[in-house]
């Protein structure tokens, strides 16, 4: 029995939901903190800071790195070379959570458009998309830099249902942190937590999506189809 009924438009986040980006950012974050003469983190502790867009990110590196508060310049510094190390890492450090392609073809299959909605700087999201083969599924993208506050603001859910011409209750909004789930609330939209992301250690259950699921695929079922 379908979960969810009367959706006409989906739209998703990216980072730990469709891809799993973490050993590219975290690469490009050892490299940056490594030219500032700073510890690199790793991966395990580079997860718990995703989620929130590149300069949030490098702040809570430096804060662990540092020890204390980042200063201005050191942060501007870090996101500079954050950014110069990511345009490498980014498609190499990157993949596609399994049956995240095979699914978004069958929603195209199905008429639904599809939308994305990240928080990851604009200019990497194109790129990534197409090194992955699923730009053609998305007929609107809102990265971090298209929308003046990231989620957990609706404001991208907004841009969607304004594009899409669809009334909050049939759109899906699909994502594996609280961000997400905080976004899609807040736009009064129905929503689903997926448990394999990052969510910062946390399950994605305290966040009380409508729907939790532990596979990409589970989202054909619980539309219906």
């Amino acid at each position: 029995m379908a979960h969810f009924t009367d959706i006409r438009a989906l739209a998703f986040d990216l980072d730990g939901t469709l891809v799993h980006s973490a050993p590219g950012l975290a690469d490009a974050i050892d490299r940056a903190l490594g030219d500032m003469q700073l510890p690199p983190p790793g991966l395990a502790l580079a997860v718990t800071w995703i989620g929130n867009g590149a300069d949030v990110m490098m702040a809570r590196a430096l804060t662990w790195a540092l020890g204390r508060e980042p200063h201005a310049e050191e942060l501007r510094e870090a996101r500079v070379l954050f950014d110069k190390h990511y345009a490498v890492t980014v498609d190499t450090g990157s993949t596609l959570f399994p049956e995240v392609k095979e699914t978004l073809t069958a929603l195209q299959a199905h008429g639904l458009p599809l939308a994305l909605v990240t928080n990851k700087p604009t200019p990497f999201v194109a790129p990534l998309l197409k090194a992955l083969g699923i730009a053609d599924a998305f007929s609107l993208i809102v990265g971090g830099d298209d929308v003046a506050e990231k989620k957990p603001h609706p404001a991208g859910i907004f841009l969607v249902l304004g594009h899409f011409s669809v009334l909050p209750k049939q759109l899906l909004f699909v994502g594996d942190s609280r961000n997400d789930i905080l976004a899609a609330q807040a736009a009064g939209v129905p929503n689903v937590g997926m448990t394999f992301g990052y969510n910062y250690g946390e399950p994605i259950s305290t966040s009380q999506p409508d729907l939790t699921l532990d596979t990409f695929s589970e989202l054909l079922p619980a539309l219906g189809l």
